[in-house]
C-alpha cells in the first residue's frame, strides 16, 4: 500500500518544482530578451491560471468530498431503516466501533457490506411474509368460500408493512396461518364426516350419490384433482340440511316398508305361506326388526325394494280374495280341534255350514268373518290356559276310573294269581290301582272345589262340553255314594242267605253243590257284585260294541258321552241282577276277592 503524503512535504515539493520550472522559464524570458514588464504580466496571468487550477480541483474534491458524506449518510439510514423493519436491535455497527476512521471512503466501504446483508435478510423476510400471506389468503378464500366481504374481513388484520418486519410480525402471521390451518382441517374432516354420512344414507335409500353432493357443492364430488373441496359455511349448511332431507326420507321410507311387510307378514300367516316364499324376504324382515338408525345395508331403503314388497302385498291379496273360503274353512276347523281339546262347547254362529253358506251368498265379507274366528280362537286360548289346572285335574280323575274299572276287571278274573307269563306284572299294577282308587274321592272333593274357585273368579260356570263340571261331579258323588249303599244292602243280603244256608245244612245235613260262576253280569257292561259308579267308555276303532271297557288316554278323542251316561245313570235306580241261592258264595268269593289262597287277603 502506497504511503500518503502529508500535506507539508507535498507542499515543499510542489513549491521546489515550481521554483524551478520558473527559473528555467525565467532564463527562457532572458534569452528571448522579454521585457520586465511582460514578465511580470506573464507570470501574473501564469499565477491566475494556477490559482483557477488550484480552484477547479478544489471544487471537485469538496464535490467528491460531499457525494461521499452523502452517500455514507444515506447508508447509514437505509441501515437504520432495515434494522428497524428487521427488528434488529444489537447488530454491531462498524461506524461506532471503529473511532479510528477518518475519511468517508474508509466509512463508506465498512458500511456497504452491513447494508448488502440486511438488504438480503430483507428479501428473504419479505420473501417469507409473502408465502406465507399467500397460503392465509387461499385459506381464507376456501373457508369463506372465496367470498369477497368475509375474506377481506378475515384479511383487514394482516396488512403487510414493509416498514415492519420483525420476527413478531412474522410470528403473528404464522400463528393466524396455523389458526387457519387448524380450521382448515377441522371443516375438513367435518364435511368428510358430512359427506360420507350423506353416502351412506344415499346407499342405503338407493340415491346417486354423485347428483346428491353436487347438488350442495360441485367440489365434493370431485374429478380431478385440481378443484379444491369447499369447505365453506354454505358448504357445511347444505350439508347439514341434506343429511336432515335424507334422514327424513329414510324415516318416511322406513315406516313405508314396515307397514307393507306388516301386510306381507299378517297375510302369510292368514295363507300359511310356506318358509321357501318366505326366505326372499328374510333380508327385508331383518332390517325393518332393528332400529332405523342402524340400517347400513345398501339400497335396503330404495323405491325398487319397497315396490317389490308392495308387489308381493298385492299378489298375495289377489291369492287371498280366492282362497279367503279356504282359510276360513281352515280357521273353522283350527277352532273345533281347540274347542275340543279345551272341552269347550263351540261357537254356532261360524259353523262351517253358516260360513260357507254367508261366503257363497256375499252377505259377509270373508276377512270378517276370518277375523270373527280369529277372535274366537285367541279367546279359547286364553280360556283353555286359564281352565287348564281343572282340565288336568279331570284327566287324572277319569284316569283313576279307567283304573277302577280295570281293577274290577282283573278281580272277576279266576286265574289272576296264576303263575302264567305277566302274572306278577298284573298283580303289581292291581296294587297301584287299588292306591289310585281310594284316592278317587279326595280327587272329586278337591276337583268340587278348584272348581268352585275358578267359577268365582271368573263370575261364570265351569262347563264340560257343554255340561257344569260341578253338576256332573256332584252327580258322580251321588251315584258312588248309592253304589255304595246297594253294596252295603247286598252284603247284608248276603250275610242272611249265608245263615239260611246254615240253618238248612243243620236241619238237612247236606250242602247243595254250588254251581261254578264267575259272576252274573248286569246290563251296561257292568257286573251284578261291582260297588264302583261307572266310568267313561271309549269306542273301539273297527267295533261298534259300546259296553266294551278300555283304559282312557289323554288324548282330545273323550267326548260328552260319558258325563250324559254319568248324569243318566246318576238319576236312574241301580238294577241288580238276582243272585241264586246256590251262586252267592263263588259270587261273593269274586266280589270280595277274599279266596281262601288268595295272596293279597288281609
Amino acid at each position: 500500500m502506497l504511503e500518503i503524503e502529508s500535506p507539508t512535504s507535498l507542499s515543499f515539493r510542489t513549491n521546489t518544482t515550481c521554483n524551478a520550472l520558473l527559473r528555467e522559464l525565467q532564463k527562457i524570458w532572458v534569452d528571448i530578451g522579454e521585457s520586465d514588464a511582460e514578465k511580470d504580466r506573464m507570470l501574473m496571468e501564469l499565477e491566475r491560471e494556477c490559482l483557477e487550477i488550484y480552484k477547479r480541483k478544489v471544487d471537485e474534491a469538496a464535490n467528491s468530498k460531499a457525494q461521499l458524506h452523502q452517500s455514507v449518510v444515506s447508508i447509514e439510514a437505509e441501515i437504520a431503516t432495515l434494522m428497524a423493519a428487521l427488528g434488529v436491535l444489537n447488530i454491531h455497527s462498524p461506524i461506532k466501533a471503529e473511532k479510528g476512521f477518518k475519511s468517508l471512503k474508509e466509512k463508506l466501504a465498512a458500511v456497504t457490506p452491513l447494508l448488502e446483508d440486511l438488504r438480503l435478510q430483507k428479501d428473504k423476510r419479505m420473501k417469507q411474509f409473502v408465502d406465507i400471506r399467500a397460503q392465509i389468503e387461499k385459506m381464507s378464500g376456501e373457508i369463506s368460500g372465496y367470498s369477497d366481504q368475509l375474506n377481506n374481513a378475515m384479511l383487514g388484520s394482516l396488512t403487510l408493512d414493509e416498514q415492519d418486519l420483525t420476527l413478531r410480525k412474522l410470528n403473528e402471521y404464522q400463528t393466524h396461518l396455523r389458526s387457519l390451518q387448524k380450521e382448515k382441517s377441522d371443516r375438513l374432516n367435518k364435511v368428510l364426516d358430512y359427506v360420507n354420512e350423506v353416502h351412506t344414507l344415499c346407499g342405503v335409500l338407493g340415491v346417486d350419490f354423485g347428483q346428491t353432493v353436487s347438488e350442495v357443492h360441485p367440489s365434493l364430488h370431485r374429478t380431478n384433482h385440481e378443484q379444491s373441496t369447499n369447505i365453506s359455511d354454505t358448504t357445511l349448511d347444505g350439508l347439514q340440511h341434506m343429511i336432515q332431507k335424507l334422514k327424513t326420507e329414510r324415516r318416511v321410507r322406513f315406516q313405508k316398508l314396515k307397514d307393507v311387510l306388516g301386510s306381507l307378514f299378517e297375510l302369510w300367516n292368514l295363507m300359511d305361506t310356506p318358509q321357501e316364499e318366505r326366505v326372499k324376504f328374510a333380508r327385508v324382515r331383518d332390517v325393518v326388526r332393528s332400529s332405523e338408525s342402524d340400517i347400513t345395508e345398501p339400497n335396503i331403503l330404495s323405491t325398487e325394494v319397497i315396490d317389490q314388497v308392495s308387489a308381493e302385498v298385492d299378489r298375495f291379496n289377489k291369492l287371498k280374495s280366492s282362497r279367503m273360503k279356504e282359510l276360513v274353512m281352515k280357521r273353522r276347523s283350527e277352532l273345533e280341534n281347540l274347542c275340543s281339546l279345551a272341552h269347550i262347547e263351540v261357537d254356532t254362529s261360524t259353523s262351517l255350514e253358516k260360513s260357507t253358506a254367508l261366503i257363497d251368498s256375499g252377505l259377509v265379507d270373508p276377512s270378517e268373518l276370518l277375523a270373527n274366528i280369529e277372535l274366537h280362537i285367541n279367546k279359547i286360548k286364553d280360556e283353555a290356559q286359564s281352565r287348564k289346572e281343572i282340565i288336568d285335574r279331570i284327566d287324572r280323575w277319569l284316569s283313576a276310573c279307567e283304573e277302577e274299572n280295570w281293577l274290577e276287571e282283573y278281580n272277576q278274573d279266576e286265574n289272576r294269581y296264576s303263575a302264567g307269563r305277566g302274572g306278577h306284572v298284573n298283580l303289581k299294577h292291581a296294587e297301584r290301582a287299588r292306591v289310585t282308587v281310594n284316592k278317587i274321592p279326595s280327587m272329586v272333593d278337591n276337583l268340587i272345589k278348584k272348581t268352585l274357585l275358578w267359577e268365582d273368579e271368573t263370575q261364570k260356570s265351569f262347563l264340560y262340553d257343554g255340561v257344569r263340571l260341578v253338576s256332573i261331579l256332584e252327580d258322580y258323588k251321588l251315584t258312588r255314594k248309592q253304589q255304595e249303599e246297594e253294596k252295603k244292602r247286598y252284603r247284608d243280603q248276603k250275610k242272611m242267605h249265608d245263615l239260611l244256608l246254615s240253618r238248612r245244612e243243620s236241619i238237612y245235613g247236606s250242602k247243595p253243590s254250588p254251581r261254578r260262576s264267575n259272576s252274573v253280569k248286569r246290563p251296561n257292561g257292568y257286573s251284578g257284585n261291582v260297588s264302583m259308579p261307572p266310568t267313561p267308555r271309549r269306542n273301539s276303532a273297527g267295533t261298534t260294541n259300546t259296553d266294551i271297557m278300555t283304559p282312557r288316554s289323554y288324548s282330545s278323542n273323550r267326548q260328552n258321552g260319558y258325563f250324559k251316561e254319568e248324569r243318566r245313570l246318576a238319576t236312574a235306580p241301580l238294577n241288580f241282577v238276582a243272585i241264586q241261592k246256590e251262586d252267592s258264595v263263588s259270587t261273593y268269593t269274586s266280589v270280595c276277592g277274599s279266596e281262601p289262597d288268595s295272596p293279597l287277603q288281609n
